[in-house]
C-alpha cells in the first residue's frame, strides 16, 4: 500500500486573513492516487504553475503540490458533509501567518463583499439565501433608481407640456391681435384709400417676414446683453445649425457623420417650395375677392381648417379622432353662421395680408362670375391646409424639442421665406405691368403708411401662425386663426366710422361655436402632446435655449 501523504497543518494566526486558495474538489473514483481512508476527502490537487514564486513559509510541506484544508475546531469529514448537504459555501478559511508575502495570484483580497469564493458553482443555486442577499440588495437599488428615473422624465414631460403651451398661448394672443390690425387696416386701404394692387401688396406683405429673425436675435441679444457678442453669437449658430439638422433628418439625435454635413442647401429647395405654395394660395385669395362675394369668400377660405386636418392624417401620421373632427366641423359651421348670417358681410381678412367686406365692400350683386370666384378660393384653401401641413412636415423641429428652439427656428425659416420672396417673387410684378393685369404703383401718403402697419401687422400674426404651428399642430392653429373673425367683429363694434359696423346676433353665435370649437381642440391636442412627450420623455432636450 503507498506511502500516506502527511497532512499539512495550516497555522491559525489571525494576523493576516488569506482567502480561499484555488482547489478543486478531487473524484474519488477518478482519482489515480492512493489516499488512506481518513483523507480521501481532504487532499486538493494544485498546479504546479498557480505560483511563481516559491512559498514564503518553508517550514509548512507543500510537497508534490498537494494542499489540505485543516480547519480549527471542526472535522475534515463534517466540512465535506456540509458540501454534500447542499450549502454549497466554504467557511472562512484562517488565516495563515506571512500571507502578505505570498504571491498576489495567492493572496485573498481584504474586500470580501467584490470577491466570489462564496458564490456557487451551479447556477440554480443562486437563488439560495445564502447567495440572494447581496442580489436582492442591487435589484433593490437599481428598481429605486429606475424609479427615479422614471420619476424625472415624468416631471420634465409635464414642464415640457406646460412650457410649449405657455408659449403657444402668449403668441396665440400675439397673433389674433396682430391679424385683427392687418385686416382694419387692409380693408381700409382697399376699400376706403382705393389701393388695390393685390400682387404687389401681397409681394410687400410676404416680404415683410425677413424682419422677423433679426427682431428674434434683438429679443434674444437684449436677454443677454452681458454675454460678449463673439460668444453670444457662436452659442447662437450653433444651435440653429443643430435644430436645422435636427429639422432636415427629424430626429433629437443626428448621427455624427450627419452632423458635417450642412444642412444650407436643403433649407434652400425647402424654402423655395413652400414659399412657392404660400405664394399660390395667397394669390387665389387676391384673385377671388374680385370675382365672388365677400361671404363666400369668408366661408370658403376658412374651410382650410378642415383640409388642415385632412392632410395631417396621411402626412403627419395623426390619429383619425372623433373629439377633433366634431372641433372642426363646429368651427366651419360657426364660420358659415357669421359669413351668412347677417344682411352686410363682416370684415375679413387673408393670411397673405389682404381683406374684404365691411361696410364700403362691393356689394354682391356686383360680383360677375361667383361660380368662378368659389372655385378658386376653393382650391386656394385646400392649398392653405396643404401649405401649414407641409410646413410642419418640412421645417418645424421634431416631437420632443425644447418649445424654445421651436419658437426660434420658425423665425429663422419665416425670415427665409421673406427674403425669398424680395429675391425672387418681383418677377411677375413687371410682366403683369407689360400686360396691363395689374399696373404696378407704389402707395402714397396716407395709403404708405397705412400699408406699412398692415405688413407689419402680418408679419407678427405670420410669424406667430408659425410658432404656433410649431409647437402645437396645423389643425389647431388653423382652428386658432377662425377667432380672428369674431375678434375683428368686436373690434368693429368699437371703431369710429367709416370703419364702425355693429356687432349682430349672428356674429355673437358663430364666434361663441368658434371659440367652444377651440377649446375642444385645444383640450385634445394638449393630451395628445402630453402623451407623446411623456413617451419620449428619455430623449427630450432640455438646454437653454438663449434665454427663451
Amino acid at each position: 500500500m503507498p506511502e500516506s501523504r502527511p497532512k499539512a497543518s495550516l497555522p491559525s494566526s489571525s494576523s493576516t486573513r488569506l482567502g480561499p486558495l484555488p482547489f478543486h474538489r478531487t473524484n474519488r473514483s477518478s482519482d489515480s492516487l492512493a489516499h488512506t481512508p481518513d483523507s480521501s476527502g481532504d487532499y486538493v490537487h494544485l498546479s504546479k504553475e498557480v505560483s511563481r514564486q516559491s512559498t514564503p513559509n518553508p517550514d509548512q510541506s507543500y510537497s508534490n503540490s498537494y494542499h489540505t484544508k485543516d480547519y480549527p475546531h471542526r472535522e475534515v469529514e463534517g466540512l465535506e458533509a456540509d458540501y454534500d448537504d447542499g450549502d454549497n459555501t466554504f467557511p472562512p478559511i484562517p488565516a495563515i501567518e506571512g500571507a502578505a508575502d505570498m504571491p498576489s495570484d495567492l493572496r485573498h483580497s481584504m474586500e470580501d463583499d467584490k470577491t466570489h469564493y462564496r458564490e456557487p458553482l451551479l447556477a440554480n443555486d443562486r437563488t439560495r439565501p445564502s447567495y440572494s442577499r447581496a442580489a436582492a440588495s442591487q435589484l433593490t437599488v437599481v428598481s429605486r433608481r429606475s424609479s427615479l428615473k422614471a420619476e424625472d422624465a415624468q416631471a420634465l414631460a409635464t414642464q415640457t407640456t406646460r412650457k410649449r403651451y405657455t408659449f403657444a398661448a402668449g403668441f396665440l394672443l400675439v397673433s389674433l391681435v396682430s391679424f385683427a390690425v392687418q385686416t382694419e387696416t387692409a380693408v381700409y386701404i382697399q376699400h376706403t384709400l382705393h389701393w388695390n394692387k393685390a400682387f404687389c401688396m401681397m409681394y410687400l406683405t410676404h416680404g415683410s417676414w425677413s424682419v422677423l429673425y433679426p427682431c428674434l436675435l434683438l429679443v434674444l441679444r437684449i436677454q443677454k446683453w452681458q454675454q460678449p457678442w463673439p460668444a453670444f453669437w457662436r452659442r447662437h449658430l450653433t444651435l440653429v445649425r443643430q435644430t436645422a439638422q435636427m429639422v432636415e433628418h427629424q430626429t433629437l439625435h443626428v448621427p455624427a457623420n450627419l452632423q458635417k454635413k450642412s444642412p444650407i442647401p436643403y433649407f434652400i429647395r425647402t424654402t423655395a417650395f413652400v414659399t412657392c405654395a404660400l405664394t399660390i394660395a395667397g394669390s387665389s385669395w387676391y384673385v377671388a375677392v374680385d370675382l365672388t362675394t365677400a361671404s363666400d369668400l369668408t366661408a370658403i377660405y376658412n374651410c382650410s381648417a378642415f383640409f388642415a386636418y385632412a392632410f395631417a392624417v396621411p402626412i403627419l401620421k395623426e390619429k383619425l379622432r372623433w373629439s377633433k373632427v366634431i372641433a372642426v366641423a363646429i368651427a366651419i359651421i360657426g364660420v358659415l353662421i357669421v359669413a351668412y348670417g347677417d344682411q352686410g358681410p363682416l370684415k375679413h381678412g387673408s393670411k397673405s395680408g389682404g381683406g374684404a367686406g365691411g361696410p364700403n365692400a362691393p356689394a354682391s350683386e356686383e360680383a360677375h362670375n361667383r361660380l368662378l370666384g368659389n372655385l378658386v378660393i376653393g382650391f386656394g384653401s385646400v392649398l392653405y391646409g396643404f401649405y401649414e401641413v407641409l410646413f410642419k412636415k418640412v421645417a418645424c423641429p421634431p416631437e420632443g424639442t425644447s418649445p424654445g428652439r421651436g419658437v426660434i427656428f420658425a423665425h429663422v425659416f419665416g425670415s427665409l421665406i421673406g427674403v425669398f420672396t424680395l429675391s425672387v417673387l418681383w418677377i411677375p410684378i413687371p410682366i403683369l405691368h407689360v400686360l396691363g393685369w395689374e399696373v404696378f404703383e407704389l402707395p402714397r401718403g396716407e395709403a404708405a403708411w397705412m400699408l406699412a402697419i398692415s405688413t407689419l401687422s402680418n408679419a407678427t400674426f405670420s410669424g406667430s401662425f408659425m410658432v404656433l404651428i410649431s409647437l402645437t399642430s396645423p389643425v389647431l392653429s388653423s382652428v386658432a386663426a377662425l377667432l380672428t373673425i369674431f375678434i375683428v367683429a368686436l373690434c368693429d363694434q368699437m371703431l369710429p366710422p367709416p370703419l364702425y359696423s355693429p356687432l349682430t346676433a349672428a356674429a355673437i353665435l358663430g364666434g361663441v361655436m368658434i371659440i367652444f370649437a377651440f377649446l375642444l381642440l385645444s383640450y385634445a391636442t394638449f393630451r395628445e402632446v402630453e402623451e407623446e412627450n411623456t413617451k419620449n420623455a428619455d430623449e427630450l432636450v432640455e438646454e437653454s435655449e438663449d434665454g427663451l
